[in-house]
């Protein structure tokens, strides 16, 4: 009987062992394993689907600042390097294909349907978020340049609507072409120009907006940044303010090519970095405007914030909404040498319907009914 007696024995003493040790806290030796491997699972918590999600959106934003800033400059740097080295052949190949295709910005670029349809834009779109609205139809037999405003520091909301699909430019006019145009400088960097005219970007000069608007039929817009460097160099939050009284250069190409002016406004533009802002008669002013003049462009002192965190400086831009609406078409007649008064004349007309479309959707977008557009 003492026999089959001791295994159970042995056994309620084992249970009896398990339930002390539970209840001193302490655990056999094979349960610390799993408590490890359910504190790395725990740890791993940042691949849930927002936060993944948060740093694409990161990571779509950054390549863009970085390729904008660098790509053209680093990439000619290493196309002279290969010239001493036995890759010649890569630099000799590219600088032949440049010099048969260096025209092509000028006469529309090369765009692609493609890369306009990339995710990536989708996450850059959703990082601020930037969204885009239609007021009035865009007739397909019409020609158009459209007035972006403002500025900003990168033109962020002018390139994600104009040169993506991200937020649905297509679908909202369809039939109608956008080409964004940027400094002519851009299109002399290797690589960089081919990335660019990808998203249906071009020059913004005369020789590049005249062959769209005469060459490649109806259905054409060009987005034009009317207030340039000079309205980047006073954006900073809380203000809305445009470069526009002295621009008339953009009227005028109007006038010659019939083609319908369109005032368009991005709220939140100016929202997105912080900028030291240098007094007029400054030395820093004076630099800016020596290097502007020289250029092209001129150098901002902006504030963005990290990659880790927005309590830290960087170049990425603060992800605050911005909604770009794109106002009615001011119908314009062509004539082939419009004199001042006919510039002028329409000139004060997309004036006007820039500030009826900013004071009409001011407060839905977060601003008081009493702000107002500044207009220099």
């Amino acid at each position: 009987m003492m026999v089959f007696m001791a295994p159970q024995r042995r056994q309620q003493q084992r249970l009896l062992r398990l339930q002390e040790a539970r209840g001193s806290g302490s655990m056999p030796r094979g349960s610390g394993r799993g408590s490890s491997v359910l504190s790395a699972l725990q740890d791993l918590s940042w691949l849930s689907k927002s936060k993944v999600e948060k740093q694409l959106q990161i990571i779509s934003v950054m390549q863009w600042i970085l390729t904008f800033l660098f790509l053209g400059v680093s990439c000619s740097i290493v196309l002279l390097y290969f010239l001493c080295t036995d890759c010649w052949v890569i630099t000799a190949v590219y600088f032949a294909w440049l010099v048969f295709d260096w025209n092509t910005p000028v006469k529309g670029g090369r765009r692609s349907q493609w890369v306009r349809n990339w995710a990536m834009w989708r996450y850059f779109r959703d990082y601020f978020p930037i969204r885009l609205f239609k007021t009035h139809n865009l007739l397909t037999t019409r020609n158009y340049i459209l007035g972006y405003h403002p500025h900003g520091i990168f033109g962020l909301g002018a390139f994600c609507n104009f040169s993506t699909e991200a937020t649905g430019v297509g679908q909202k006019f369809p039939g109608i072409r956008p080409y964004l145009a940027t400094l002519a400088g851009n299109f002399r960097l290797p690589i960089l120009r081919d990335y660019l005219m990808s998203g249906g970007i071009c020059p913004v000069n005369r020789d590049s907006i005249d062959y769209i608007l005469s060459k490649k039929g109806t259905g054409n817009a060009v987005v034009i940044v009317v207030g340039g460097a000079a309205e980047s160099l006073n954006c900073v939050p809380g203000k809305n303010s445009v470069t526009l009284k002295n621009r008339k250069g953009f009227v005028r190409l109007a006038l010659r090519h019939g083609a319908d002016l369109v005032p368009v406004y991005s709220f939140g533009e100016n929202e997105v970095y912080k900028q030291v802002v240098f007094e007029e008669g400054s030395w820093g002013r004076w630099v800016q405007k020596k290097f502007q003049k020289h250029v092209g462009f001129a150098p901002c002192f902006f504030l963005g914030r990290s990659l880790f965190s927005s309590n830290t400086w960087g170049l990425l831009p603060y992800s605050k909404p911005i909604n770009t609406v794109v106002g009615e078409p001011i119908t314009v007649p062509k004539i082939e040498n419009p004199s001042r008064e006919e510039v002028d004349f329409y000139h004060g007309l997309y004036m006007s319907s820039l500030g009826k479309l900013f004071d009409k959707h001011k407060t839905k977008f977060g601003l008081l009914e009493t702000d107002v557009l500044e207009v220099n």
